[in-house]
Parts: C-alpha cells; sequence; structure tokens
C-alpha cells in the first residue's frame, strides 16, 4: 500500500519512534517537581523545547507546547484578539485558511468581533499588496499560512509580515505544512504547527509568540506552559516530535529530500494531464511544498475515484463535494475558482521511493476511466473530442450517463433570445450537472446558450470551472423556482 497523504498526517519518522520509546522510560514525571525523576522529566522538556526553538526560529522561552495544532491556532487567535481589544476587533485572514483558523474567525464574530476574507488568485496565492491595502486602524490580527493544506501553494509571508509591522499589526502564521521544510521567513509575531504533520506523534502541537507581541491567554489557566496551555505536558510525545522535527531539518537544510520528492512531483504534474484526459492541475507551479500535487478531474465522482485508488493500494485524499458529507466542494477550491470535482491530493511522505510514483501514473489512467465509464462517460472518447477540437472551445457530444442524464429541453419560456436549451439537473449531484451540460453545448449555435437547472452546491463551482477548460463562455447565475440557473453560452 502506497500511503500518499501526508498532509493529513505524516507517518511516524523513525527517529521519532526511537525517542519516543526511549523517552517513555524517562519522562514519565512531572518536570515540576524538584526531586531526581521530576529534574530528569524537566532536562527532556527542556531540550525539546530548544530543538524546537531553533527550528522554528524563535527563542525557546517564546515557544509552548499544545495538546494540537488546532488548539494552538486558537489559543494564538483568541490570545491575540484579546490582547488588542484596546486597538480595534477586526480580524483578517485568507479565503483558504485551515479550517481552524476559520472556526476561531467565526467564534470571534459571532462575539462581537468583525472579520475580513482575503480573496486569493486562481493558484491559491493571496496578494501581498491586497493585505497590506485592507489594514486599517481597526485591524486586531491577520492570520496568514506559510502554504496551503489543499493545493501546496506558498504564501507571500516575508512581505506580507513587513506590511504588518510597519502598520503595527501582528501576523499570525499558520505553519503546519512548511515548518518540516524549513523556517517561515519574515517577522511575524506569532506562529503554531503540528507535529503530526511532519512525522511526530499525534496530539502535539506548538505555539510560538515573540516578544513584543501582546498576547493575553483565554480561558482558564495554570502554571504550566507559561500560562498558555493548560495541563500536563506529553513528555514523551514532545520529545518525540521535536527529534523528528530536527531529523526533517536536517535533510531540508541539505535540499536531499526536498529536492528529490519535488522531482517526483514534477513528475506527477507533467505527466498526469498527458495520461489523463480533461484534468486540471491547481495551485501555483513555482511557489509550491516540494512534496504536493493536486488535480481535479473533469466527469469523475471524487468518491468513487479515491475508493478505487485505495483498492488499488494508493491513498490519497481530496477536497471534492462528492467525498463530503456536506455536499459542499473545499472552501478552498472554491476560494481559487477551479474544478472541485474528480479531485485528487498527492502528498508524499518522506522517504516515497520513485517506483510508487511510477505505479501510481500506471494506474490512475484505467481508474480515472472506469469511474467515467460508469458515468457513461469514457475518457478516451472525451479526449478525443478535445484533441479534435485543439482543445480550445469545441462542444462535445458526451453521452449521458445510463438511468441519470435527462433530455436536454427546448428553452421556451427561459427568456433565452439566443435559442437556446434548458438542461433539468435538479436533484443530482456532482458530477452529473456538468455531464449534462457536456451533452447538449454542441447542439447549440455558436453564441447560444445552455442553461443548467441544478440545486448542488459544487455546480456554482463546477460549471465555471468547466467553461473555462473547455473554451466556453460562462454568462452567470440566476435565481430558478429551485436551486439555480446557471447559463453557458458556445463560443466555438
Amino acid at each position: 500500500m502506497s500511503y500518499f497523504d501526508a498532509a493529513s498526517a505524516a507517518p511516524l519518522h523513525p527517529v521519532a519512534r526511537e525517542a519516543l520509546l526511549a523517552s517513555l522510560d524517562e519522562g514519565w514525571a512531572d518536570p515540576a517537581r524538584l526531586y531526581r525523576e521530576g529534574r530528569r522529566a524537566r532536562l527532556l522538556l527542556d531540550a525539546a523545547r530548544e530543538a524546537a526553538a531553533e527550528a522554528v526560529g524563535c527563542r525557546p522561552d517564546e515557544l509552548v507546547f499544545t495538546p494540537s495544532g488546532t488548539q494552538a491556532v486558537h489559543a494564538g487567535v483568541s490570545g491575540a484578539l484579546a490582547a488588542r481589544r484596546r486597538v480595534g476587533r477586526r480580524l483578517l485572514h485568507s479565503a483558504v485558511e485551515h479550517s481552524a483558523v476559520l472556526h476561531a474567525a467565526e467564534v470571534h464574530e459571532a462575539a462581537g468581533g468583525t472579520r475580513g476574507e482575503l480573496a486569493v488568485d486562481r493558484t491559491g496565492r493571496v496578494a501581498a499588496g491586497e493585505v497590506g491595502a485592507a489594514l486599517g486602524p481597526d485591524t486586531a490580527l491577520v492570520c496568514l499560512q506559510s502554504a496551503n493544506h489543499e493545493v501546496g501553494t506558498e504564501q507571500p509571508v516575508e512581505e506580507v509580515a513587513a506590511l504588518c509591522r510597519e502598520a503595527g499589526v501582528p501576523l499570525l502564521v499558520d505553519a503546519a505544512q512548511s515548518l518540516p521544510w524549513g523556517p517561515v521567513p519574515g517577522a511575524w509575531s506569532l506562529l503554531a504547527a503540528s507535529a503530526h504533520k511532519w512525522g511526530g506523534p499525534p496530539g502535539v502541537g506548538l505555539l510560538a509568540v515573540r516578544k513584543g507581541t501582546r498576547f493575553a491567554p483565554q480561558g482558564p489557566r495554570d502554571e504550566r506552559e507559561s500560562g498558555r496551555s493548560a495541563g500536563f505536558e506529553n513528555i514523551p510525545a514532545v520529545v518525540a516530535a521535536a527529534a523528528s522535527l530536527r531529523a526533517l531539518r536536517a535533510g531540508a537544510e541539505t535540499g536531499d529530500e526536498a529536492a528529490r520528492l519535488r522531482r517526483l512531483v514534477d513528475r506527477i504534474r507533467e505527466r498526469v494531464p498527458q495520461l489523463v484526459p480533461d484534468v486540471e492541475v491547481v495551485g501555483d507551479p513555482v511557489h509550491r511544498l516540494p512534496h504536493l500535487v493536486t488535480f481535479s478531474c473533469l466527469y469523475v465522482d471524487g468518491e468513487a475515484l479515491l475508493h478505487e485508488l485505495d483498492r488499488a493500494g494508493f491513498s490519497v485524499s481530496s477536497g471534492s463535494s462528492c467525498t463530503s458529507s456536506t455536499l459542499t466542494p473545499s472552501h478552498v477550491l472554491r476560494a481559487m475558482g477551479v474544478l472541485s470535482e474528480g479531485n485528487v491530493r498527492v502528498s508524499l511522505p518522506y522517504g516515497t521511493a520513485e517506483a510508487e510514483v511510477e505505479r501510481f501514473l500506471e494506474v490512475l489512467p484505467q481508474v480515472v476511466r472506469s469511474v467515467r465509464e460508469r458515468l457513461g462517460v469514457p475518457a478516451a472518447e472525451a479526449g478525443a473530442a478535445r484533441a479534435a477540437a485543439g482543445g480550445a472551445g469545441h462542444a462535445d457530444r458526451v453521452p449521458a450517463p445510463p438511468e441519470t442524464a435527462e433530455p436536454a429541453t427546448g428553452s421556451a419560456g427561459s427568456g433565452d433570445e439566443s435559442g437556446g436549451l434548458v438542461v433539468d439537473s435538479l436533484g443530482k449531484r456532482c458530477p452529473i450537472p456538468v455531464i449534462e451540460l457536456a451533452k447538449v453545448i454542441g447542439e447549440v449555435p455558436v453564441g447560444g446558450t445552455v442553461t443548467v437547472l441544478s440545486d448542488d452546491e459544487a455546480a456554482r463551482q463546477d460549471i465555471p470551472a468547466w467553461c473555462t477548460m473547455r473554451g466556453q463562455e460562462y454568462v452567470g447565475e440566476r435565481a430558478a423556482e429551485r436551486g439555480a440557473a446557471y447559463v453557458v453560452r458556445r463560443r466555438a
């Protein structure tokens, strides 16, 4: 089995395993006690803090350990906002932050604060200038991840940190995904991370608050971890987390492992669009993590695709709405305006063999083809149509899935002066609305329209994304008796 989901949780690093087992015998006592066992535990905790602080790029007394990365984010956001309440109550964050930041922002808003969401471009990257323009006298805190957890895009943290410092606003960086590959540059004020992202044991997070940053911890406090994280420290897990971070950072400093994984990811980015028709590779092609790549496949049920890859021996993840209990697309993909259906995220753990990646590239085309065939959309047929059109806007006649697609009906009463068609996809989930759109686009003349009726939230994202991929014009959305009406004009 090839595990390709390190962005969710990396396998336990061998160094972490050794450190964990060794410290179980030495680090079980209360480090706050003065007897021998307590002093021994305190030495282990202090050494782990020094190692982690060196990797982060801060002083040991600026860093505390928390029970999770999520709690580190929540504590950082609430503590920074509370300390600056007299300045203002406005929180700024990017549209692609991890849910930990978004949930903290919701709590802040419910308590009477305000927040602003910073837009990203189609690669998922924030423009530093737009962050600077959004800073105001009432801005209490800015949150910006160092690299995105779904598409791997790196953010301009150093530039944003400089703008925040000039404005006197603290910047909290969620560095969970990037910390194993190097310190976060710039004059950030707070930083949060999670050990299970870099091969440490789960249940360990860290929060760094640089000196000079106003911070008021919220909730009940005790004497541990500078009053910023309550409870008895899990010293064996903390030691293992610091040891694995130090080991990974040593490898990253030589550049060997990061460069090797980047070559493997480059191979996936290059070959997948060649092997699989109608695929969009998303995320910034240059400013990105070395081990992560995300792509989306047209006319594919994301859940079925992940199940088939699992059966073939590959563990990957997805931001597709078809794999979500909420049936809403990933907020990251939505903010980027890219295709969400058939979404696959591959994140390679430390030590991934080249042969595993090559086998993935061998298996993927057949897996996608089989899923499409089940939906009545043979991948070879869709690809041949695109090739015949030169890949630019040809209206393909894609067969409708048996037992799911409904025939397109005339647009009588739709108010479409160009004589378009109306496709009723109400009650159908992704990717059926897009499949039905592709099926009929060739039946309208150039300049004519197809209106898709859908009550699936994913259609709001995937129909415009389909238009971008297929060279058609997305006219817009209008209200309908049920769901919404999405209008597409044939351009060629």
